[in-house]
């Protein structure tokens, strides 16, 4: 028979491991690179730019476009690379928390 009860405790446990898991997520980094690696961001799970290096070479107001499309570049190379990282670190993280039911994916929480 189902128990209401059980399911919320599961629940309860479910939502809790899943904060953690998510907290968790500022301690994964990416970086990437643009322009041969004269730009270089740095991305955590949490989606915030946390190192940004930039080639004093490429620093001049003469060059100001060029180094901003490279800026942009490489952070969202970076943004794109952290979501992949970000899905496997709660994959592996909420792994065996929920039966497999179809169309209910913890990982798209993130």
């Amino acid at each position: 028979m189902f128990d209401m009860m059980k399911m919320m405790g599961k629940l309860k446990e479910v939502q809790e491991n899943m904060k953690k898991a998510q907290e968790g997520l500022k301690d994964i980094t990416t970086t990437a690179e643009s322009g041969a690696g004269m730009v270089k961001a740095t991305v955590n799970g949490q989606k915030e730019l946390i190192s940004l290096e930039i080639d004093p070479s490429i620093v001049s107001t003469d060059d100001a476009e060029m180094m901003r499309d490279l800026v942009i570049a490489a952070v969202n190379k970076a943004l794109t690379d952290i979501d992949q990282e970000a899905k496997a670190h709660m994959k592996k993280a909420t792994e065996g928390m929920m039966p497999n039911i179809p169309g209910f994916d913890l990982n798209n929480m993130v």
